[in-house]
């Protein structure tokens, strides 16, 4: 057990009282960060890798030597105080440090930063309990969490103890941990290892202190801030919460945040438990001051999260020692993870209007990556596709310029009214390219530009086993997307305000892609229609054009067609140059004098969109 001592202890001021003496009150101040996800170099806005000319632009927050350097710096300001440095779990994965070190240089960094206690987040069984004893065995800090149950064949041995007491300024401060109750199902701790029950396993947790007369207690929690406030905040003598798992940011003004810092829950013990949590990925440090009475309960409780941005000069020796280890991870870019038959398509052009190859590619890699939690369709951005593959050996450098970004996936659950609606999102950019666009998995849909912003969708349909049948409105599906979408990025708000159940599951999108192209290699491009433009498609058969070859309203649209039909000498073939306005339909009217006829041309020119012609383009008008 290790012990923290602080030069400047609490003065045991006694206080002359006239029934007997009491302590003064006790004031403690925690430090604590959450989900730090191995992002172990600076990160930019979107929560992936900084570059240099992002440095240099101040752009960047975070990295564990900009943190270090905070934290060293809130440790000389708060000289001679009481302090507490935690982390709420989940340091393991989402950079390629991981995937390169499995854990060991997250280890390296947190023992530089001297924490007093963390707690193992679910993301700490990725690689399984193997995977955890080498960090384990590295760090210099107790790990405590009630609920991790190792048998006697786990190799974790009694490495986790459920709880901890740290002296602090002469009084004694107990902490217990616990992970959420669905890690087994998250992530992979083995046979060997039981996740109990948290709430359960917390309060035998704190009785036990209670009965060594320790009347300070901090749960140190890696369950999500929803659980936290209606569970961990309620069990009696619980006083602190300091948590992580849901990467919520708590703030008093960040109108972004999920609630106040700290958030204040009533104890059926009459008396008020702080909750807090600072955000994710070293973006915040959280900063908390409580003041204890002299029986131990919270009398108060303030601070805010400190943002970890450019205003904090990195430690130069930590960067040094980032830099030492990014060296191999140069040699794992140029890994071969698979091969492919031929050129996979990511281009901008394609995967931000319809169905692309390496939407329909990195949506099912999705999708197999969590089907195994009953998850049944995926929603990805094609803005989030950044490159093609060429064909043969696929490095995984290759897969990493696909998806750069460093986003994890993604759970929740959803009705399918929202589906739609997010859907609609997806689509309400198309004039723009925009990156919204929804690649996907497990669901087919079709749409029509020509419609408003909003009424695009025209149908929807889900994958029930080999089949495909309509898309419920009042059912609640499990979804697959990536943890940007989840927290309402590219405009996908209904994710983040109805999704039920969000977890950010991880892990990278990149690793994903490079593990689903591994087992199924050689791999063959492919598109298979689970997008359709309805009127790109609409060309192929006369019955179909009812939703989109409808004569247009718009006096100025059939204006350029009705000149042309004014030359038109003969039923022989005819030429025509696109005018603005111009359709098919118009052009069908004018030229046959039928706009029913619309498909004749269509067929002549290749199926261009009926209403979506190239203004300049000439068109062969084929005999009626």
């Amino acid at each position: 057990m290790i012990r923290h001592m602080r030069t400047g202890l609490m003065t045991a001021s006694i206080l002359a009282l006239s029934s007997g003496a009491a302590f003064a009150d006790y004031e403690l101040n925690i430090l604590h960060i959450n989900d730090l996800h191995s992002r172990i170099e600076s990160i930019n806005k979107f929560d992936s890798t900084c570059s240099t000319e992002e440095e240099g632009k101040n752009e960047c927050f975070g990295g564990v030597a900009r943190l270090k350097s905070l934290i060293d710096q809130k440790r000389q300001d708060l000289s001679g105080k009481n302090v507490l440095l935690l982390n709420a779990g989940d340091n393991f994965q989402g950079s390629l440090f991981f995937t390169t070190y499995k854990g060991l240089a997250e280890a390296e960094f947190l023992n530089l930063m001297k924490f007093d206690a963390m707690t193992v987040g679910n993301h700490e069984f990725d690689e399984s309990e193997d995977g955890l004893v080498g960090f384990l065995e590295k760090v210099e800090f107790p790990v405590v969490t009630a609920n991790v149950l190792p048998s006697y064949k786990s190799k974790i041995g009694d490495r986790i103890k459920p709880s901890i007491v740290l002296e602090v300024g002469g009084q004694k401060v107990g902490i217990v941990g616990a992970v959420a109750n669905d890690t087994p199902e998250l992530s992979s701790p083995g046979p060997d290892i039981l996740i109990g029950d948290d709430v359960a396993t917390t309060t035998a947790a704190v009785e036990e202190l209670k009965k060594q007369g320790v009347d300070k207690i901090i749960a140190l929690t890696h369950v999500g801030y929803p659980r936290d406030l209606a569970a961990i905040a309620k069990i009696p003598d619980v006083d602190v919460v300091v948590g992580g798992h849901s990467h919520s940011l708590l703030s008093n003004t960040d109108e972004k945040a999920e609630g106040p810092y700290p958030t204040m829950v009533d104890n059926p013990g009459g008396y008020k438990v702080p909750v807090v949590q600072a955000g994710s990925y070293s973006k915040y440090l959280g900063d908390l001051v409580v003041t204890f009475d002299d029986k131990g309960v919270v009398k108060a409780a303030k601070g805010d999260p400190i943002l970890v941005d450019s205003s904090i000069k990195p430690d130069q020796s930590v960067l040094t020692r980032v830099a030492e280890l990014a060296k191999p991870i140069e040699e794992l870019r140029s890994k071969i993870i698979g091969k492919t038959e031929a050129p996979i398509d990511g281009s901008r052009d394609n995967c931000r209007a319809k169905e692309c190859e390496m939407g329909s590619l990195v949506a099912d890699a999705m999708l197999d990556r969590v089907k195994g939690q009953g998850v049944t369709i995926a929603i990805t951005n094609g803005g989030g596709l950044r490159a093609s593959i060429d064909a043969g050996d696929v490095s995984m450098g290759e897969a990493i310029t696909v998806l750069p970004f460093q986003n994890t996936v993604a759970t929740f659950q959803l009705k399918g009214a929202d589906i739609k609606e997010a859907l609609e999102n997806g689509l309400s950019k198309l004039e723009e390219a925009g990156g919204r666009f929804p690649q996907v998995a497990g669901l087919k849909y079709s749409f029509d530009r020509s419609e408003p912003v909003g009424s695009r969708v025209v149908s929807v349909e889900v994958k029930d086993g080999e089949a495909y049948g309509p898309l419920d409105p009042a059912k609640t599906y499990s979804l697959v997307t990536n943890n940007y979408m989840r927290n309402g990025g590219d405009g996908y708000d209904v994710f983040k305000t109805k999704g039920e159940n969000a977890y950010d599951y991880g892990p990278g999108l990149e690793t994903v892609l490079a593990d689903y192209l591994a087992a199924h290699q050689p791999f063959k491009p492919y598109t298979d229609g689970r997008i359709t433009e309805v009127a790109a498609a609409a060309g192929a058969t006369a019955a179909e054009p009812a939703t989109e070859a409808k004569p247009a309203t718009d006096a100025t649209a059939t204006q350029p067609a009705t000149d042309a039909a004014v030359s038109t000498t003969a039923s022989g073939p005819q030429k025509h140059v696109i005018a603005k306005g111009d359709t098919l339909w118009d052009l069908a009217k004018a030229f046959y004098g039928d706009g029913a006829l619309w498909a004749k041309i269509s067929v002549a020119n290749g199926k261009p969109a009926p209403r979506h012609l190239h203004v300049g383009t000439e068109l062969e008008i084929p005999a009626k």
